[in-house]
């Protein structure tokens, strides 16, 4: 047998070798991003327009909200996560845990903090009706979702 052939041999066998450990290796690999990934948790709606007159009524501002939605099974700590507008209004999380598949709506106004309803606690309105952006972050600062509607900047 010629050397080249059996460099050529030699050579298929370690590529084949790198292969395998490489198939082997993936998967567990790919799996152990998973567990360090942080929990998906996401803007899941926003009603940025309250029906009626924007009045500034506690009703009127209770009517604008937005919605967090936990998409897995495992319950998340929002405390210290904040939701940012374009303009730079902030409302920060304070001892919320939000459960596992489980959502919870923020509203611009005032009242009293449940499971599914926390309140900025805010007289006037956050969110631009025609053109906006919601952040959620985490407590790093690191942006968890992101939700836009409108074109431009318009003021109401």
């Amino acid at each position: 047998m010629s050397a080249s052939v059996t460099a050529r041999r030699f050579a298929a066998t370690v590529l084949a070798a790198g292969a395998a450990v490489s198939a082997v290796t993936l998967p567990a690999s790919a799996h152990d991003n998973d567990r360090h990934r942080p929990p998906r948790v996401e803007i899941s709606a926003v009603q940025a327009d309250s029906p009626g007159r924007d009045n500034r009524t506690t009703r009127s501002l209770n009517a604008e909200w937005v919605q967090i939605t936990n998409t897995t099974r495992h319950a998340v700590n929002l405390t210290g996560w904040t939701l940012r507008d374009e303009d730079g209004h902030r409302y920060r999380f304070d001892h919320v845990r939000l459960a596992g598949r489980a959502t919870v709506r923020i509203h611009t106004g005032t009242g009293h903090d449940t499971r599914t309803d926390l309140y900025q606690n805010r007289r006037a309105y956050m969110w631009n009706n025609r053109a906006d952006t919601a952040t959620l972050r985490d407590d790093h600062g690191r942006t968890v979702d992101t939700k836009s509607w409108g074109r431009g900047h318009h003021r109401r």
